[in-house]
């Protein structure tokens, strides 16, 4: 009877490993890519964009995040640009809908322009208006992604500040310049020129998928993983207008979108990037740290050339005004 108990354990063993072999990959198949990325806004409150009111854009950003399944998004806030009770009743619908703020200074200065002292004491300004806040959370954005440029000891200082007020760095991975499409936007509708809709709207969408794309492919070559990204945008009209069909762009690219929360728990989020200019995404100065060769800039981030994409793609034949 021996033999026949070991020909039934070598049946089951056979059984089991039948089961468990879909489960591994085989030498011809990729390895499962985990791309997340989080919605995040800067410059909250903004003036006005080309085609909403700031009445009929906050709650129309609001209604579009709904819509896209955005459950929270962060919003980085100017507490100095609150000057009215729509101001403020503005960030309080964000925060009633389930959204998060962080400090984005309250005046938004450029740390290479002012003085560590007084970048510091600008955020003390921001922070006496943000902390309490239902929804608060201890994220510091730096205003142009300029962390101190090439002064070292001001970029050192701002660092301990930050430290000795309970703030960390709340960065940026993706960016697909966005602030400047709502420029060429404002500057053509002003003009009385004629913008195609359609065509605005893809290019917005394409510009940032291509965003979180650059991103994570140079983060896979500056950390050897796929760390959840962050995508930088503004509250734009463009935002609100667009902000669903950018979503379902994203799923549709294998994106899952995630909360800052889960974002900012990421590891690259302990890292503090050593570099000759403190200025740019987390991964670009993962990527410079790491003295990775090529370009380390999404090129719809230069100037000239999201221009000329702006003026080929959207103006030229253009069908609604």
């Amino acid at each position: 009877m021996v033999w026949l108990f070991r020909i039934m354990v070598a049946v089951a063993a056979l059984t089991c490993i039948a089961w468990a072999a879909p489960l591994a990959l085989s030498a011809n198949e990729p390895e499962r890519v985990d791309k997340r990325i989080a919605i995040t806004f800067d410059d909250t409150p903004r003036g006005a964009g080309a085609f909403l009111t700031l009445e009929e854009r906050g709650p129309r950003l609001i209604a579009a995040l709904g819509a896209a399944g955005v459950r929270q998004a962060a919003f980085f806030i100017n507490p100095c640009r609150i000057q009215s009770e729509r101001d403020g009743a503005l960030v309080r619908a964000y925060e009633t809908a389930g959204h998060v703020l962080a400090d984005h200074t309250c005046t938004h200065p450029g740390l290479s322009r002012v003085s560590a002292a007084f970048y510091l004491a600008d955020i003390d300004q921001s922070q006496a208006w943000l902390r309490g806040r239902p929804t608060y959370r201890p994220w510091f954005r730096f205003p142009f992604l300029d962390e101190g440029g090439s002064d070292a000891a001001k970029a050192q200082a701002v660092r301990d500040g930050l430290t000795a007020r309970g703030l960390i760095n709340g960065y940026v991975t993706a960016d697909g310049y966005d602030w400047n499409m709502e420029r060429l936007t404002i500057e053509a509708k002003r003009a009385g020129r004629t913008i195609d809709m359609a065509r605005l709207r893809d290019l917005y969408v394409e510009t940032h998928v291509g965003a979180a794309e650059f991103a994570d492919a140079l983060a896979l070559r500056a950390t050897g993983r796929h760390p959840a990204q962050v995508l930088l945008l503004h509250e734009t009209d463009l935002a609100a207008l667009f902000l669903p069909d950018m979503v379902a762009a994203l799923r549709k690219a294998g994106w899952t979108i995630v909360t800052a929360d889960e974002a900012f728990d990421d590891p690259i989020a302990r890292r503090t990037p050593q570099v000759d200019f403190a200025n740019g995404t987390r991964i670009q100065m993962l990527a410079w740290e790491k003295g990775l060769e090529g370009s380390r800039w999404y090129d719809r981030t230069d100037g000239p050339v999201a221009d000329r994409l702006f003026e080929e793609r959207v103006m030229q034949g253009a069908s609604i005004q």
